[in-house]
């Protein structure tokens, strides 16, 4: 992950609150490119793609959409979005 936060083996999924706007959707690799606000102690503001394992959830998304969601990194160092929703605020 481009946030260079590594994970412990064996060490419990972790979940961050992320705020940003969609840029892009690849319906091929089911992926969203989000240009992100920082998340403190976690990850610097950037855009990179991340996987959404949902299928209704990608399916919902527009590009220059303002969201709100969840990024979970599981201990494989993997991660996801998930529980996205439009967001009020804009980045």
């Amino acid at each position: 992950m481009a946030c260079s936060h590594k994970g412990t083996p064996g060490a419990s999924d972790r979940h961050y609150h992320l705020t940003g706007q969609v840029k892009a959707l690849d319906p091929k690799q089911h992926t969203a490119n989000v240009d992100a606000a920082a998340i403190p102690n976690f990850m610097e503001a950037m855009s990179m793609d991340y996987p959404i394992k949902s299928e209704g959830e990608f399916n919902k998304l527009k590009v220059g959409e303002h969201i709100d969601a969840t990024i979970n990194v599981h201990s494989d160092d993997s991660y996801d979005l998930s529980d996205i929703h439009p967001s009020e605020a804009k980045k």
